[in-house]
């Protein structure tokens, strides 16, 4: 048995989709499929029941759900203990993070927070959104931040997760301006002027939200791609370099729009606003987590 069938499985039990996790898993279906059968082929039952739809799991699966998650995290703290790592201490947080947040939301949020509740000790896991989300499923997190659209949710069910809604955050299309604040480049562009994007990797979550913005565009719109990869920090660079319109979070460009180094290059039609939440499991934690769990829920409302 491989530490990633437990991975997969635990991805299928969340989305409910083959589609969707064989894409979370950077698989092909037919080979996240086969991985799944390999799994329940160990186990000597069927975890998947494939006569419904959206994918549900049989009683067994059920049961194994439970158990996989604790496996691997033994897996995992036995490896990170074998690799000299100390065991988080009792009084800390950590706190799974997608890299935008945690690069523009989560250090003024956390001095917010230190403001209302005290001092915290934390621990920073920063990743893609999978892992990220991946990271609470096993238990390597205390609390997962994230970004959430009704056109990508977070598949976290509610009867193991529970999630509070922090704010909201809006992807915007910046590029560089002038003293004039006027940017060097605008939306829509022409057919005979492209106008040049700095565009997130395939695997990107802002790369769907980038997607659902020029889906709903006001008018019809012509780009050629300058630059890809899957974080807004460097295409927030390369912005600033003025290679391009880079769709960016507001949170992630507030300083460089003050000192009049970024402009938006288009109206707010341009644009979509996600909610960012927090989530944690269900099943009873350290004393640390259920104290300021308790207190985010005198601040914030319930998902």
């Amino acid at each position: 048995m491989e530490t990633r069938w437990l991975e997969d499985f635990l991805v299928l039990a969340e989305t409910g989709s083959f589609t969707h996790s064989a894409q979370a898993r950077h698989l092909t279906q037919p080979a996240f499929s086969r991985r799944i059968q390999a799994l329940e082929n160990w186990v000597g039952t069927e975890l998947i029941d494939r006569t419904s739809y959206p994918t549900t799991l049989t009683p067994a699966g059920v049961v194994f759900r439970e158990r996989a998650a604790d496996m691997l995290n033994q897996v995992l703290a036995t490896r990170a203990l074998l690799q000299g790592m100390k065991p988080l201490p009792e009084d800390t947080l950590s706190f799974s993070v997608p890299h935008t947040l945690s690069f523009s939301f989560f250090p003024k949020w956390l001095t917010q927070m230190e403001a209302r509740f005290g001092q915290l000790a934390c621990r920073l896991q920063a990743s893609n959104v999978h892992d990220a989300l991946l990271s609470l499923v096993e238990g390597g997190a205390d609390l997962l931040l994230c970004y959430h659209h009704p056109k990508k949710p977070v598949e976290l069910p509610p009867t193991h997760y529970a999630g509070l809604r922090l704010g909201v955050e809006s992807l915007r299309p910046y590029a560089r301006c002038g003293r004039d604040r006027v940017p060097r480049f605008r939306l829509p562009g022409t057919r005979e002027a492209p106008a040049p994007l700095l565009g997130y990797a395939a695997n990107a979550y802002f790369r769907l939200m980038t997607e659902l913005i020029l889906d709903n565009a006001p008018e019809p719109c012509h780009l050629t791609l300058r630059y890809e990869t899957d974080m807004a920090e460097g295409l927030k660079n390369m912005a600033l370099e003025g290679h391009g319109i880079a769709f960016l979070p507001q949170s992630a460009v507030t300083r460089e729009v003050r000192h009049g180094q970024l402009a938006p290059a288009a109206g707010d039609e341009w644009g979509v606003d996600m909610e960012i939440r927090v989530y944690r499991r269900l099943k009873p934690a350290r004393p640390a987590v259920e104290t300021f769990w308790s207190f985010l829920q005198d601040q914030y409302a319930p998902i």
